[in-house]
């Protein structure tokens, strides 16, 4: 996300202050699968390279460990790889050291790496995702929180999301060099009520199908997606109460459901048209979201849900305009 890009530069330059590696190592938690899976890794060589050049510095060896579930599409991620390296040699000339890329699969609720062996964690997207859905909940109209989830049920995802959070900053805070950083976004909200996310259409779209009896209702019934979009003030409480790290940043910034489709678009005429929108949501919400939806309800209704979600969006789309959602960008600093 580019507007985390400043914070990143700014937790890279106070990093960069106090150590400087031989070897820059860097994990990029929940990095998926995609066209934008490596642009962290260009991001950090070239906010390095600035940095270095300001310094008289020589750039360091770098290393970057991408990591996600056991599901992730490493294969697609490797073979990208020779283009992505001879473009960095390309551009960054004979005075480019070696760049390491590992893979490294795994849930980021659990370790992942030795001791006090990564100088940076960058996470976009993904800590939102809870290692679980509370269990034993009434929630059965809707498949995540909405403003109508009884009071309890906000309890118990919040509960969840500080149960969760807590544990990846311990768990980070036994692999993060001391002086090391974190930068991390995720979607967020405004307020308990204040909630209309791509997640209330999924809920919705589900409903529709159960009405017409294209899903089973008990299906519905016993689903709830294990998200949840804090506030500043969740995420602030919980990064004081762990204690491991420093809270340099914390901010929210509002972005378009269709994020960074037009980021580089100035001119109004060039601008996208609400149907290439409205499929720019859905294909992101379907990876991001499928792999849960197709082993509650089958695999033989995922074309027809994502259809009819991406319709829902259209309608939004022409209805309200702009749908815009919360993100909190944290940058934070590991205690000595």
């Amino acid at each position: 996300m580019m507007k985390a890009k400043p914070i990143l530069e700014e937790n890279m330059m106070r990093l960069y202050s106090i150590i400087q590696p031989q070897c820059l190592i860097v994990a990029d938690l929940g990095c998926s699968s995609g066209p934008n899976t490596l642009q962290l890794l260009s991001n950090v060589i070239n906010i390095i390279d600035t940095i270095t050049c300001k310094l008289n510095l020589k750039l360091p060896v770098f290393q970057f460990f991408l990591n996600d579930l056991f599901g992730n599409d490493f294969n697609s991620i490797i073979k990208s790889l020779p283009q992505f390296l001879e473009s960095l040699e390309e551009n960054k000339g004979h005075n480019f050291g070696p760049c390491f890329i590992n893979a490294t699969p795994g849930s980021f609720y659990k370790r992942l790496f030795p001791d006090n062996s990564i100088h940076l964690v960058h996470s976009s997207y993904s800590l939102h995702w809870l290692s679980q859905a509370p269990k034993e909940l009434v929630n059965k109209e809707n498949a995540h929180l909405t403003s109508t989830s009884p009071p309890a049920m906000h309890r118990a995802y919040l509960e969840q999301f500080q149960k969760d959070f807590k544990l990846f900053l311990k768990l980070r805070s036994q692999e993060v060099v001391g002086g090391g950083g974190m930068v991390l976004t995720l979607f967020g909200r405004e307020n308990t009520r204040d909630i209309r996310t791509a997640w209330t259409i999924i809920g919705t779209t589900l409903n529709d199908m159960v009405l017409e009896n294209l899903i089973e209702e008990i299906k519905l019934e016993s689903f709830n997606l294990p998200l949840y979009d804090p506030t500043i003030e969740e995420a602030k409480e919980v990064i004081e109460d762990e204690g491991s790290f420093t809270l340099q940043r914390l901010e929210s910034v509002v972005l378009g459901w269709d994020g960074n489709i037009n980021e580089d678009v100035d001119d109004e005429k060039n601008k996208l048209d609400i149907n290439k929108r409205a499929q720019f949501i859905t294909k992101y919400t379907r990876a991001a979201t499928e792999p849960l939806l197709k082993a509650q309800f089958g695999e033989q209704v995922m074309d027809e849900f994502f259809l009819r979600f991406k319709n829902k969006i259209f309608q939004l789309m022409m209805d309200v305009e702009i749908l815009e959602f919360p993100s909190l960008v944290i940058s934070l600093i590991k205690n000595a």
